[in-house]
């Protein structure tokens, strides 16, 4: 079965309708009636007289009809909705994709999107990207695709990850492993902001481009697997907290805490690469220094490296 094709407007309505019911009338300035509110967060008509618009336009772009609002209007629901930079940015995003036609049947009655998905980026990873990770040690370092495929990794850069190396290479993903594996919990000791993080990455790309294949295929399995997961993909969060440090109670090195630094790489479909730290002379680099000489080799076979 294809995957359901989603239309823009459908995703920007999804965005401002899990806004709106985080969104409490106090801090956005209203005192809150008698009675009981129906309505967890703003109603329908208290953004719109927030936003300057009428009830019925704004109902209209919650249910995916309008779908070209204009600029003053994009910035006046972010400022009702106190958005930060990054969710403004991202519901411009929205705003971009949904005035975009909507996806129409061809002759042979197959769904031919005007402006389609691309294909799922390809899993190569450029030779001096490997080199680079081995470069790197004993620092823990990994390339993981958009949606936290990892891709190529040194021997520290997998070992953290306890037990993911269980898995079989094509089933190692970042989110998966937060979700899904039973050593992931244990293994942070604030998992919860972890999960947050990873989930409001992926809902940020899914929704600019939310029929990516491999997007579509790991959200999918998430929800169906991850109670968890399903509920903080309700919330429609896009931002999560960067942290420079990440703590780890590892069962072969113990408590170890690493600096970390993600960056984008340069020519590539969306990888980025992901270096852990630690200060020389510190009890969590002669940890980090111990796990790296207790993995195992990790030189991926050209299988592994690509597609």
């Amino acid at each position: 079965m294809a995957p359901e094709q989603h239309s823009g407007g459908e995703e920007l309505g999804r965005f401002l309708r899990a806004r709106r019911t985080q969104t409490s009338p106090r801090s956005a300035g209203l005192t809150p009636g008698p009675g009981m509110r129906r309505t967890p967060g703003l109603r329908r008509e208290e953004l719109a007289t927030l936003a300057g618009i009428s009830i019925d336009y704004y109902t209209r772009m919650e249910r995916g009809r309008e779908t070209h609002p204009s600029p003053a209007v994009v910035d006046s629901l972010a400022r009702a909705l106190q958005l930060d930079d990054a969710e403004h940015e991202h519901l411009r995003d929205l705003v971009v994709r949904a005035a975009r036609p909507r996806s129409r049947p061809d002759a042979g009655g197959e769904t031919s999107p005007a402006s389609g998905s691309a294909p799922a980026p390809s899993r190569t990873v450029r030779p001096h990207l490997q080199l680079l990770l081995e470069t790197v040690r004993p620092n823990p370092a990994y390339v993981v695709s958009r949606s936290m495929d990892i891709l190529a990794h040194n021997a520290g850069g997998l070992a953290l990850y306890a037990g993911i190396a269980d898995w079989p290479a094509r089933q190692r993903n970042l989110a998966r492993y937060l979700f899904l594996h039973p050593a992931a919990r244990g293994l942070f000791t604030d998992w919860d902001n972890q999960i947050r993080g990873c989930v409001a990455r992926l809902r940020a790309l899914a929704g600019v481009d939310p029929d990516a294949p491999d997007l579509t295929r790991l959200v999918g399995e998430l929800l169906l697997k991850s109670p968890d997961f399903a509920g903080l993909w309700e919330r429609y969060e896009v931002t999560g907290r960067k942290y420079a440090t990440k703590t780890f109670q590892h069962p072969q090195v113990g408590l170890i805490t690493l600096g970390f630094q993600g960056m984008a790489l340069e020519g590539t479909a969306g990888q980025r690469m992901g270096v852990y730290t630690a200060e020389p002379g510190t009890p969590d680099h002669d940890a980090m220094l111990l796990l790296d000489l207790t993995a195992s080799p990790t030189e991926p076979r050209p299988s592994e490296r690509q597609r």
